[in-house]
């Protein structure tokens, strides 16, 4: 599903105003808007739907700003980039954020629209696994350095299994011994397209759960401009609401930006995403919610798979602009 778009086809599909720098104007104020840059960690797609939904619905304009969305890709720079303020914001994982804060990165989450890590690994229901402690005697596909890849390993018995390095969805259709790692709004749906019957296997349930899409920034920013963060953040909780509820104009829009990504995908992704931004314990109306609890755990964890050598949420987040003490 994450395909690469050639540098030629961005340069077509990002005109000035959606996906061209202004740098030069960074947070300045032009014909009564203020110039936002939000940078992507990925190709636009449904785990970015509510911040193209606020851009697309006019909800930035509204709070008056004029934001230009980047899209990402593989090795996007996004922490490196709200780091030196070339960018306002950013959106990246929770734990990016706190392995690029150990490199004296000074970046600040300051809102998470899901709740629950889309992280997943992908079998066939064929191969009679239900849970991830049932993985064994199979081939599994995944990035082995990844935090979530090194906590799974940490965690499993993994007995008969053999790690190689992930490499799309291709393998995973010609062998039923084969699993392989996902995004549960994506990978999914591209497997039954192929003609494979798959499961998806939560992460999240193995207890690895950091906050997905977060919204960042410099700290320096919500230190000097806690009002610009504020409209920011109610603004993209409202384009994220808006999404949840009636994706199909954000999703025509992200589909013209990466035509890669087909509507019928799109629309799985934004439903597939409802249940991890919209929980039993963070409603609708809590949408965007972190709490301190969480964030906690995450250092605690990335300590003990040592991406980390001490815990230190501290400064990593805010809860000023939304969330639970």
């Amino acid at each position: 599903m994450r395909l690469a778009i050639t540098t030629l086809l961005l340069t077509l599909l990002f005109p000035a105003g959606f996906g061209c720098r202004t740098e030069s104007r960074e947070g300045k104020t032009v014909d009564g808007l203020t110039q936002v840059t939000l940078v992507l960690n990925w190709y636009p797609e449904a785990e970015h739907g509510g911040y193209y939904a606020a851009l697309v619905h006019g909800f930035y304009e509204e709070a008056g700003f004029k934001v230009t969305i980047v899209p990402g890709g593989p090795g996007a720079a996004v922490i490196p980039k709200v780091d030196d303020r070339s960018a306002l914001f950013g959106v990246e994982n929770a734990d990016r954020v706190l392995l690029g804060r150990a490199q004296q990165a000074d970046v600040v989450a300051v809102m998470a629209p899901l709740q629950i890590s889309p992280r997943c690994i992908l079998v066939h229901r064929k191969s009679g696994i239900r849970k991830l402690h049932d993985l064994k005697n199979v081939t599994l596909a995944m990035n082995p350095g990844a935090t979530w890849a090194k906590f799974l390993q940490k965690k499993l018995p993994l007995p008969g299994v053999r790690i190689v390095p992930n490499s799309g969805i291709a393998l995973f259709l010609k062998n039923d011994d084969y699993a392989v790692q996902g995004y549960v709004f994506s990978e999914p749906l591209v497997a039954r397209e192929g003609g494979a019957n798959p499961l998806a296997l939560m992460v999240s349930d193995l207890g690895f759960n950091p906050y997905t899409s977060v919204l960042l920034t410099h700290a320096e920013t919500v230190k000097e401009r806690p009002d610009l963060v504020r409209k920011i953040v109610a603004a993209s909780i409202r384009g994220w609401r808006k999404y949840l509820e009636d994706p199909e104009t954000t999703n025509r829009f992200i589909h013209e930006q990466n035509p890669k990504m087909s509507l019928k995908s799109l629309q799985f992704g934004a439903e597939a995403m409802q249940p991890l931004c919209i929980t039993p314990q963070f409603p609708a109306e809590k949408l965007g919610t972190m709490t301190a609890d969480r964030w906690r755990e995450l250092a605690r964890q990335l300590v003990e798979v040592e991406a980390l050598k001490e815990a230190n949420e501290q400064g990593a987040y805010t809860l000023e602009f939304v969330g639970a003490k």
